[in-house]
């Protein structure tokens, strides 16, 4: 059995307040919202060119070979979820590095970790990266100075907070896929 180290962005996303919601509101409308945040998260990520990994629940794990794609798609996810998941929110964690592709399917490894924790700590609408991680920021997004966080395990960690004033769009033009040929008769 080989074991192959990689260099990975993840991104961990959560729908904020799902429990409470589904609590409040019914499975019903739980699922609803569930169903939207999925189709959503399938969507933006084909347009920024990286894989969901897996879903957790009320949220996903993200996989990315460029670190510029994963901020993209978390800033971009981010914003569209404010119309598409209302009354929720979405939290973002994200953790690039070098960590162990098992068995083929699955990764292990401090970044993995470290982008789950970000999200666990992450507010509503908050998108959290490790300070020593960022490399380079996407055109128009800024990180914006963050109270370090103690994480589980991992200890203290120096985060930002990212932000993008404007709306950004991925690089794939996923939209009218379907209705080209040979789809198209």
């Amino acid at each position: 059995m080989a074991i192959m180290k990689v260099e990975r962005t993840f991104v961990f996303v959560d729908l904020s307040g799902f429990t409470k919601y589904t609590a409040d509101n019914g499975d019903s409308a739980a699922g609803n919202i569930l169903t939207k945040f999925r189709a959503e998260v399938r969507d933006v990520a084909a347009s920024w060119g990286i894989r969901v990994d897996k879903w957790l629940g009320d949220g996903c794990m993200i996989v990315a070979v460029e670190q510029d794609m994963a901020i993209g798609f978390s800033l971009d996810m981010q914003k569209r979820c404010e119309d598409v998941c209302q009354p929720l929110t979405v939290r973002v964690g994200l953790a690039t590095g070098e960590v162990l592709m098992f068995q083929g399917e699955d990764y292990i490894g401090t970044s993995v970790n470290l982008a789950s924790r970000l999200c666990d700590v992450a507010e509503h609408n908050e998108v959290l990266m490790a300070r020593a991680d960022l490399r380079r920021l996407p055109q128009g997004v800024s990180e914006n100075n963050h109270d370090n966080v103690t994480l589980r395990g991992l200890g203290e960690v120096e985060v930002v907070a990212l932000t993008s004033q404007t709306t950004l769009s991925g690089i794939n033009d996923t939209g009218e896929l379907w209705t080209r040929s040979p789809f198209v008769t």
